[in-house]
């Protein structure tokens, strides 16, 4: 072959080359963009999965070993603790609403009444405070006028806030439905999952299989973990203080500790109910309480995420809270997870060379 023919082929191989992986790149950008909306359900599908799979077990167990009736029985109940009570709080949020309206449009708005004495004693605060809700007695629409930029700039983050809390929700109702199909036959989804690991490492896929596997389940047990005990904590505080509808807040505060929002932005509004309605000392106690409710996660989450999971505290924990800040709630999981199996591939990268002989005699010799 002369060198014209071979500069010939040459040039046909690379126009072919570069065809076939332009078409390839389209079509992946298309699924991609097919997809897109997709993909952090489905994770949080396969995160969800994973983390219920052996109570689904046991479920299946009780059952009788009917698993289909199990994952789709959890899928239901999931659903229903998340909407039940977002639906009940926003009817009688709309309720309210609507109420207040009605009587600011007919100069009706008598509903408030004067701030109680105790309310002016509240350190640093409580003299303001005091002020507008007078002013907010007599003159409603005088208050709301004088208080409007503050309002306006809270009603804005606080609207984000709720925003944000619904899209949540929807991403979550949707994974738990996609997770009861997972979890019907879990066996096909792990083999996949390994198989594709094992394509990268065949030495340690297994390992890393069993990794991602453990610490989505250590995540999983410290945010559940944690919101439920969060709940218990905040319920039990605002029985003690006789506050109406304990049970329904403390759902409450259980979702939002699920979808990492602070319990404070329950239990803050009901502990300034509780200085209009009870004594100074119950109600600042009660507030310290919130706040240590709120605060809790610092303390309990690092012992929750690492357990079962053979990977330093710390590693986890920088991971989840680094995941967290880049990638939102999902990230409290991916981040977990690829700095864990990051950490896993570095030891066992060190494991090695302290055992290369190579380099034992050079730091012998050193």
């Amino acid at each position: 072959m002369n060198p014209s023919e071979s500069d010939n082929l040459f040039v046909k191989n690379a126009i072919d080359v570069a065809a076939k992986l332009f078409l390839i790149g389209i079509l992946l950008v298309l699924s991609f963009n097919i997809i897109k909306p997709f993909v952090l359900p489905v994770i949080w599908a396969i995160i969800i999965a994973v983390a219920f799979n052996p109570m689904i077990n046991k479920l299946t167990k009780m059952l009788g070993g009917r698993r289909k009736t199990a994952s789709i029985g959890f899928s239901l109940v999931a659903v229903a603790v998340l909407v039940i009570p977002v639906v009940m709080l926003a009817s009688s949020s709309l309720e309210v609403v609507q109420e207040v309206a009605g009587d600011l449009k007919n100069n009706e708005a008598n509903f408030i009444t004067e701030a109680p004495d105790k309310v002016a004693k509240i350190p640093v605060v409580g003299k303001k405070v005091s002020d507008i809700w007078d002013m907010a007695a007599h003159d409603l629409k005088g208050a709301i006028v004088a208080t409007a930029p503050l309002a306006q700039d809270v009603a804005t983050k606080l609207v984000a806030s709720i925003g944000s809390g619904m899209g949540g929700l929807v991403q979550f109702v949707i994974s738990f439905i996609i997770a009861g199909v997972l979890l019907i036959n879990p066996s096909k989804g792990y083999a996949v999952t390994s198989k594709v690991i094992r394509s990268f490492d065949p030495v340690r896929g297994e390992e890393f299989a069993k990794l991602t596997v453990a610490t989505i389940r250590g995540v999983m047990s410290g945010v559940i973990g944690v919101a439920v005990i969060q709940a218990v904590l905040g319920t039990l505080g605002m029985v003690v203080m006789g506050i109406p509808g304990a049970g329904v807040w403390g759902v409450l505060i259980l979702v939002c500790a699920i979808v990492q929002l602070p319990p404070i932005i329950i239990l803050g509004p009901i502990a300034a109910y509780g200085f209009a309605q009870y004594d100074t000392t119950p109600a600042v106690i009660f507030l310290i309480w919130a706040l240590l409710v709120s605060a809790s996660d610092g303390v309990l989450k690092p012992v929750l995420m690492a357990r079962g999971v053979d990977t330093p505290m710390l590693v986890i924990l920088l991971g989840a809270i680094g995941g967290m800040m880049m990638s939102g709630i999902i990230g409290l999981f991916l981040g977990a997870v690829i700095l864990s199996i990051t950490y896993a591939v570095f030891i066992a990268w060190v494991n090695e060379k302290s055992a290369d002989p190579v380099l034992e005699d050079t730091v012998a010799e050193a």
